[in-house]
């Protein structure tokens, strides 16, 4: 069980980092030529909450059913990137002030809602989850033109979308984990009923 934990973790791990590091590549394009990569902002800000995320959705997989409390930790655990980044010096007064840095918080709800939707136990919720989940996703998919002004019909913008897009679609696969954790649980508590 602990050798498991362990493997599922660093597996999970190395995920998140390559994830995070996908993920600051859109950014990158985003931004165009006022993109800056520093050690706080990368490093800090994205790619070490890449790593600790998925560790935390890979260990989630191999956990007992009696782990509810860390399970549903696990299930937060994506608003990290929204933690790390708003500690960074100044995000929080341009997120306040301007709006700047708001995908720090949309991507990581859009994932967790994604992945209750994918796995959650109650379906309103699990639709609810769907429909703001499926809002982000356009939005990020039409911030390509909007923003980087790459249109969506030209290979370089069709390949920016579609970075997006499957970068949001991993991260709600990976957050249904603990999802389909609790749910099992909850599957395994209901008694059957017998005519």
């Amino acid at each position: 069980m602990a050798r498991s934990w362990w493997a599922r973790a660093i597996v999970g791990a190395v995920c998140g980092l390559a994830w995070a590091c996908a993920l600051r590549a859109y950014m990158a394009l985003l931004a165009g030529s006022e993109s800056q990569f520093n050690w706080p902002g990368t490093f800090f800000g994205i790619l070490l909450p890449g790593v600790l995320v998925g560790a935390a959705l890979g260990s989630a997989s191999s956990l007992s059913r009696d782990r509810r409390a860390i399970l549903r930790w696990t299930a937060a655990s994506p608003l990290l990137f929204a933690v790390f980044t708003l500690l960074l010096p100044g995000v929080f007064v341009a997120l306040v002030t301007t709006g700047i840095g708001g995908g720090a918080i949309a991507v990581p709800l859009a994932g967790i809602l994604g992945g209750y939707a994918f796995a959650g136990r109650r379906t309103w919720l699990r639709v609810v989850g769907a429909v703001v989940a499926a809002g982000v996703l356009a939005g990020l998919v039409w911030a390509v033109p909007l923003i980087a002004g790459l249109p969506l019909a030209t290979p370089h913008g069709a390949w920016a979308a579609l970075l997006i897009a499957s970068l949001l679609v991993v991260e709600m696969l990976a957050a249904s984990i603990p999802f389909a954790r609790l749910r099992a649980e909850s599957s395994a508590e209901t008694p059957v009923a017998t005519l």
